[in-house]
């Protein structure tokens, strides 16, 4: 395994070593800043931020938003800031905001683009030239390659268990095989919704957690209360893997599909040229009824705010780390 290099500067310095995933629908300013106050990474997809024709861009209204609440919190607490956010841009070639989105990304200085559905080396360039790093969502050592080749600073590694968009893959391969070649940021995403989860990424060679769906289930999520009640109430066996919804194999709640009236155990594959995200949306088709979800979620035992699914995390971080050690000590 290769030896890795200094962070930068913006994934430095977190509470604990976490990022938070964009969510579809669900990351919006509220939540993002909730998370950044708490000391971890806080992100949403650009495309979360939608206006009507002829409106003002949401995504300045919204970014200016985060800015200046993360400012505020930081001059209030000087020996605590916040953490710096991330927005995610979906670069997939149908995303007619795509352009728009990028140029009011540079010039509000985003400090972390993390880019999903294709690597493109203008989107790196852009994020380059305002001073933001890069990491690109892959669900393989190939993909892996191409992301790094193409501009990438640093990676995603989306094994099984992830919520939404998924891959396959033992975490333990797919960070065994990227770190035989890259020494840069590796954050790992698969069923990371405990302290204990994050200290096992770690120890096999990602620098990062990436968790998404404790998220769902707190105070700050845009999601409806079923949904929250959802995710508190199911465990890894009530996720189901299809690439009915987007075109691209994904984890979902079996409880919402089983609401929409289909057979989670015989639903029809879609493939990927079914993705369109034309209309401005994070997903091609308009399942708002079809709830995402990583299979980590038996550690969600209640909604609250999302500070105190940081602090959990964290208490949890910072127990098996001293109980790893003490182990090694006897």
């Amino acid at each position: 395994m290769t030896a890795r290099r200094e962070l930068p500067i913006a994934l430095q310095g977190l509470r604990i070593p976490l990022i938070a995933a964009p969510l579809f629908i669900i990351s919006v300013p509220e939540l993002v800043i909730a998370q950044c106050k708490a000391g971890i990474v806080g992100s949403f997809p650009a495309l979360n931020a939608r206006e009507e024709e002829g409106e003002p861009p949401v995504l300045e209204t919204w970014l200016t938003q985060i800015r200046e609440e993360l400012d505020r919190h930081n001059q209030t607490n000087p020996d605590h800031p916040a953490a710096p956010y991330a927005v995610n841009q979906i670069v997939h070639r149908s995303n007619a905001r795509l352009e728009r989105d990028l140029e009011i990304c540079v010039r509000h200085e985003v400090p972390i683009w993390i880019t999903s559905l294709g690597a493109r080396v203008e989107v790196n360039e852009a994020a380059h030239s305002c001073g933001g790093v890069v990491l690109h969502d892959v669900i393989n050592n190939t993909f892996a390659r191409k992301a790094i080749a193409k501009g990438a600073d640093g990676l995603v590694a989306v094994a099984a268990g992830a919520g939404g968009h998924a891959g396959q893959q033992s975490p333990f391969a797919l960070i065994r095989e990227i770190r035989e070649w890259f020494d840069g940021p590796v954050a790992l995403s698969g069923a990371i919704a405990t302290g204990e989860a994050v200290l096992a990424a770690r120890a096999m060679g990602a620098d990062f957690g990436y968790t998404g769906s404790p998220f769902i289930a707190t105070d700050e999520a845009n999601a409806v209360d079923d949904y929250k009640k959802m995710i508190v109430d199911s465990g890894a066996e009530d996720i189901v893997y299809s690439s009915l919804f987007t075109g691209v194999w994904g984890n979902y709640l079996k409880g919402s599909v089983q609401a929409a009236g289909m057979d989670p155990d015989n639903l029809p594959e879609a493939d990927a040229s079914s993705m369109n995200f034309a209309s401005g949306s994070s997903k091609p088709k308009a399942w708002k009824t079809i709830w995402g979800s990583g299979q980590g979620i038996g550690a969600v035992k209640s909604v609250g705010p999302a500070r105190e699914t940081v602090d959990r995390m964290v208490s949890e971080y910072r127990a098996a780390g001293r109980q790893m050690a003490q182990e090694f000590e006897d």
